[in-house]
């Protein structure tokens, strides 16, 4: 244990433990985000009490979406984001699942879907995406959102994605339906069938994704569906 102590004191030395957002030192029990940031750089989304976010319309069969802060475009939130996205920083997503967990539990609707049994199921990515990124960044937010809110993350071979999508980024309402349409298939019907279900991404814009999934999950016979996610654009 003495050696081990002394290499973790080194690497510490070499490569010290400092916040991605603002740079400054980290506790032991922080990971890659600052308590000071996670708590005070970023604009809360959902209004208490709201069912969703402003000037959101939900689907027949959704009951309602929950975003911890306002996206801001090339802002910190972005940058954040965006390491999460590309640069493999994982625990950037299980740090701010875990943000997004807490402020769920907050809102008195989406606290009372935490009080049933639910499944969390990360929006799937397409194999040939998934293995240029190497992993899916909202299973890591998932996962933050399971350690401090609970519930089962379905496995990534259950619901599948066999359509790989362009990059929405730029596209009018009606293209996104187009791109995102059919995209998704549940592969194990059982792993839905009968259960409350919380859908997880990154970043919620026009919902056509999200609302995508969760007509394909409807249609195997899920009973609730929420949809969470780390930003509101």
């Amino acid at each position: 244990m003495g050696a081990k102590r002394f290499k973790e004191g080194i690497l510490e030395i070499l490569f010290p433990r400092v916040c991605v957002v603002c740079g400054h030192s980290l506790s032991p029990k922080e990971n890659v985000l600052c308590v000071e940031c996670l708590s005070s750089k970023f604009e809360e989304t959902v209004p208490k009490g709201s069912v969703t976010s402003d000037g959101i319309l939900l689907p027949e069969g959704i009951q309602l979406q929950h975003a911890l802060w306002t996206f801001d475009k090339g802002g910190y939130l972005q940058e954040l984001l965006h390491q999460l996205k590309y640069h493999r920083i994982t625990g950037v997503g299980v740090d701010i699942g875990r943000q997004l967990a807490v402020s769920m539990k907050k809102n008195s609707l989406m606290s009372s879907f935490l009080l049933e049994p639910y499944q969390l199921l990360p929006v799937p990515l397409h194999p040939k995406k998934r293995r240029m990124r190497g992993y899916n960044q909202a299973y890591y937010i998932a996962k933050g959102i399971a350690e401090v809110a609970g519930g089962e993350i379905i496995s990534k071979k259950a619901v599948i994605r066999i359509k790989n999508t362009k990059t929405q980024t730029g596209f009018s309402l009606e293209k996104r339906r187009r791109n995102i349409e059919n995209a998704f298939k549940v592969v194990h019907p059982d792993s839905v069938n009968g259960k409350n279900i919380i859908i997880v991404d990154d970043v919620f814009t026009t919902g056509s994704t999200t609302f995508e999934l969760a007509s394909v999950i409807k249609a195997s016979h899920c009973e609730k569906i929420a949809i969470v996610t780390v930003a509101q654009a």
